[in-house]
Order: structure tokens, then C-alpha cells, then sequence
């Protein structure tokens, strides 16, 4: 009777999820190496776009000494490190706002901007959580194409012939899986000719030629989101933050998550932009293995700015490769999931690993 009851109470409670998706991350080491009796050590990891090079040492310096903080909350430490933040993005203090990732940005800028039956607009091919955490608060998505076609060049005319009044604008530069970016002008082009907010993730930014769209935030229309998980290593401690503008950050404040971003968190924040050093090199190697990639690879590589680059396997599938591969040890991303059936995505590693992979893609796709 107990079971029962609980049941009739759950049905009564939950909301209809069945519309949803999880999100589905990459395969991971210990994940791959139980399945296919590997040892974990023998492996190489380029699925998640991860920091080669590991967190900063300065980051893993600073959580040693403070570790004993783990107990106490964050308040005057979480305000110093989003001054620090706010000083690295050149933007006022008091427009930036921390998160627990960039997901956690989207997640609650969809709480203070979506409400049922409300609409986002987001790229095709793209990031899967745009579409989830509008999803998550009764919104829903539609897409603009990035296509295929056009070596996935990323056009703001395309955004803007997709628009249907949407209240969010997702623009992904560089884009993920692609690597494709858009310029400035066309961000602001994007702006002028819709009317909700234009979302800029910036989340691979760093490894990009490309000016930042944080100098835009003051038109009032646009918003800009970044994360301290690629280019600065710190994808487990989840770090993200965002330059908004005015009306958005106070409505930000009032619906984000109670110390959404936890002690140890700020403290390897913090120390990780003390140490430019680390940053450095990890786009000095970035650069490299794009070139690596793109010349070795027996295979197409479409241009990338990010720390991946997106390769097409054809006439095999991206399943095919990609599970021949983790049965050498080497992880990689298909992209089905992302509507790429014929693709994978390959994160530069380490130089010894980036030369495995690429002997490895070449040979299961020779």
C-alpha cells in the first residue's frame, strides 16, 4: 500500500517530463577501458574538449592550502573573485555573474527570461543545453542551419532568415562541434534585426582569432557567457561566468541558485588567472594540433577555431570509427547526436597523443 501510495503521489507531483532529454556527455576512460579491457593508463581521451595540459598548477596550489575552506561558504570571496573576473573579461563588475559552468549561466537566465511557451533560438548543428535548459523551465527550441553544405560557415543572415520571434538568441562562436565563428559585425547584425536577447557563447574563445563580444554588452540587446573548463583547465570544478547587460544582471541575481559556485571552486578560479603562463601554452599547443590534425589526417578537416576540429570519416560512419578507435584506446566524439552521423570530433591532446590519434584515425579510416 505504501509503494502504491507513493507512486499516486509521485504522478501527482512530477511534471510530464517525457518530452526531455538527458544530456549525454562523452565516453570517459574508466568507462571505455572496463568495456573493452584496456588499461585506463594506455589511453587517450579526446572526446570532451578538455585541457591537455591539466588544471593550472597555481589553481592546484591554491586548493591544497585552502582545502580546510571547504566548510564555509563563499561570501566575500565569491565578490572579490567576480571582480577579478570582471577585470580579465574588461567589463563592469556589476555586470558580471558567476554560474556553475556556463551551463549554469543558461540555466538560470533561462529561469529569469523563459516562461512556458516561450521559444529559443539555437544552431543546427550545436550545443545540445541550449535547447535543454529552455526546455527544463517550459520553453521551448527552434534552429537556424549552419550547414554542411557551406564547410559549416556560420552566417548571420541565416540566424536572422530563422528568426520568429524568439526571446533567446544563441550564437556559438566558436560553434561547437564546427569551430566556426562569427565576426562582430555580424553579431551586431544579428542584434539589429531581432528583437529578443542575443546570447554570445564564448565558451572556446580563447583559442579563437576572433575579437570578444563582451564590447557589445552596453547596447543593452546582447549577453556574453564564458567558462574557465577549456582554455583554463578547470572543466571539473565547474567555473562559468557571464558579462550582461543591466536589467538582465539584476534579474540574475534574484533568481540564481544560493552559492552556486562552491569555495574551493573561486579559489582555483582565482589563482587559475594569476597564471598566465599555463594559458599561454595551452594555445601555443591548441594551435599546433589544429595544424597537425588538418595535415596528417587522411580524411577532411573543416576549419576550426577552437581546440578541436571536426573531421569527416565518410563513406564510414561516425559509430563505426569512433567505436574501432576506443577499442585501440583512443576516445573520440561522435557526432551523430548532433545530426553528424558522417563525423567525429577530435580535441587536441598532448603532442604524444595527438600523433597517436592521428595514426589511429588513419589506419581504421585508411
Amino acid at each position: 500500500m505504501m509503494a502504491d501510495g507513493y507512486l499516486r503521489l509521485m504522478e501527482d507531483v512530477l511534471r510530464d517530463l517525457s518530452h526531455l532529454d538527458e544530456y549525454v556527455p562523452g565516453r570517459g576512460v574508466d568507462e571505455v577501458a572496463r568495456e573493452h579491457d584496456l588499461d585506463p593508463d594506455e589511453m587517450v581521451k579526446l572526446a570532451s574538449n578538455e585541457n591537455p595540459l591539466g588544471p593550472p598548477p597555481a589553481a592546484m596550489e591554491e586548493l591544497r592550502e585552502n582545502v580546510e575552506e571547504a566548510s564555509v561558504y563563499p561570501t566575500a570571496l565569491h565578490a572579490d573573485v567576480k571582480e577579478e573576473v570582471a577585470k580579465y573579461a574588461d567589463a563592469p563588475v556589476e555586470n558580471t555573474v558567476l554560474g556553475a559552468g556556463a551551463d549554469g549561466v543558461f540555466d538560470t537566465v533561462c529561469r529569469a527570461c523563459i516562461e512556458d511557451g516561450d521559444d529559443i533560438l539555437c544552431p543546427e548543428p550545436g550545443f545540445s543545453y541550449y535547447r535543454m535548459a529552455a526546455e527544463n523551465v517550459g520553453g521551448a527550441a527552434n534552429s537556424y542551419p549552419i550547414p554542411k553544405e557551406d564547410g559549416f560557415r556560420y552566417s548571420a543572415d541565416a540566424v536572422v532568415n530563422s528568426y520568429s520571434g524568439e526571446k533567446i538568441v544563441y550564437l556559438t562562436s566558436p560553434n561547437n562541434p564546427t569551430g566556426s565563428v562569427l565576426s562582430l559585425d555580424e553579431i551586431q547584425q544579428v542584434a539589429d534585426e531581432v528583437d529578443g536577447l542575443v546570447f554570445v557563447d564564448e565558451a572556446y574563445w580563447e583559442f579563437s582569432s576572433r575579437d570578444s563580444a563582451v564590447d557589445l554588452v552596453d547596447r543593452g540587446d546582447i549577453a556574453v557567457a564564458r567558462t574557465f573548463s577549456k582554455a583554463w583547465g578547470l572543466a571539473g570544478m565547474r567555473f562559468g561566468y557571464a558579462v550582461v547587460p543591466d536589467e538582465l544582471a539584476e534579474a540574475y541575481r534574484k533568481v540564481v541558485t544560493p552559492f552556486s559556485v562552491g569555495t574551493l571552486t573561486l579559489y582555483a578560479a582565482d589563482a587559475a588567472l594569476q597564471d598566465t603562463d599555463h594559458v599561454e601554452e595551452t594555445l601555443e599547443l591548441v594551435e599546433w594540433g589544429r595544424e597537425y590534425l588538418t595535415e596528417e589526417l587522411d580524411a577532411h578537416v573543416y576549419p576550426s577555431e577552437a581546440n578541436f576540429v571536426l573531421i569527416d570519416v565518410s563513406p564510414r560512419t561516425a559509430e563505426e570509427v569512433a567505436k574501432e578507435l576506443e577499442r585501440r584506446g583512443v576516445i573520440v566524439r561522435d557526432t551523430t547526436s548532433f545530426g553528424l552521423p558522417e563525423c567525429i570530433r577530435v580535441n587536441v591532446g598532448t603532442r604524444d597523443d595527438t600523433k597517436r590519434a592521428v595514426k589511429e584515425i588513419n589506419d581504421v579510416c585508411g
